[in-house]
């Protein structure tokens, strides 16, 4: 499944708050400098990683399920940057985010090179209101719609 240029454009232009899963320390990463970039462009990072108590100046999070209330209930994007095999994995707790945490959340975004093998679990994301982008690098796909 994949979303079209009009989805995509949308949830760009709506969408203002994400939680960057696996977000880097490292400025040579894509984990880093696409949220950084994105950043820059206005929207409220939320950094998780289990290993770094801040990244780009923000307090990190070491799972989306530890994310305090008051930080959670905004979040509208979650942004993943963890490897195809654990997308599956990383969707469902983006689900029971959503379910307990944070009610605004409207997409799972899997960049570039990270896909769902599970048919399964893209109906799991229907089945929660959720849009799905996958194989999309956030920060091309904002310069090439909005740049």
């Amino acid at each position: 499944m994949r979303s079209s240029n009009i989805e995509e454009k949308n949830i760009l232009e709506k969408h203002k708050v994400m939680a960057v899963v696996g977000c880097s320390r490292d400025p040579a990463k894509p984990a880093n400098f696409v949220p950084a970039y994105m950043k820059e462009k206005g929207y409220t990072i939320v950094p998780v990683n289990p290993s770094a108590p801040e990244i780009l100046d923000e307090k990190a999070y070491p799972s989306l399920l530890e994310i305090p209330q008051e930080v959670a209930g905004k979040v509208e994007i979650v942004n993943v940057f963890r490897p195809s095999e654990e997308a599956e994995a990383m969707v469902k707790q983006a689900i029971e985010f959503k379910a307990k945490l944070a009610p605004r959340l409207r997409v799972v975004w899997l960049q570039e090179g990270i896909f769902l093998q599970d048919p399964a679990v893209s109906e799991e994301l229907k089945r929660a209101s959720l849009l799905l982008v996958q194989d999309r690098c956030m920060m091309k796909e904002h310069k090439r719609l909005l740049g």
